[in-house]
C-alpha cells in the first residue's frame, strides 16, 4: 500500500504541490514571522512554491497577509528572494 503524499495550496499560482516541493512560512504562537524549512515548527503555516514568479504573485496579492492576518516584514521576502536564488 502506498503511503499518502501531503498536498498543499502556493499562494502564488494556486496550484496544489506536494507539501515538500513548497516553502512554508509560519507565524509562530507569540506572533513572529519566519520560514520553516523543516515543515515542523509551531504555527500556521502558509506555502509558496520555489518560483520568483509565485512569490511576485503572492506579493501582489498580499497573499502572505490574508493568511496569517498580520503585516509581514520585509526581511522575510527578502530570505524567500534568497531562498529561491539558491535553489536554481
Amino acid at each position: 500500500m502506498q503511503k499518502k503524499i501531503p498536498m498543499r495550496q502556493c499562494l502564488g499560482c494556486r496550484e496544489m504541490k506536494p507539501k515538500r516541493e513548497l516553502i512554508r512560512v509560519v507565524r509562530s504562537p507569540e506572533g513572529e514571522i519566519d520560514l520553516d524549512f523543516k515543515g515542523k515548527a509551531n504555527g500556521r503555516g502558509a506555502y509558496i512554491c520555489h518560483d520568483p514568479a509565485c512569490l511576485a504573485r503572492a506579493v501582489k496579492a498580499r497573499a502572505l497577509e490574508r493568511a496569517f492576518s498580520a503585516q509581514i516584514p520585509q526581511e522575510v521576502y527578502d530570505k524567500l528572494k534568497r531562498e529561491m536564488e539558491a535553489g536554481e
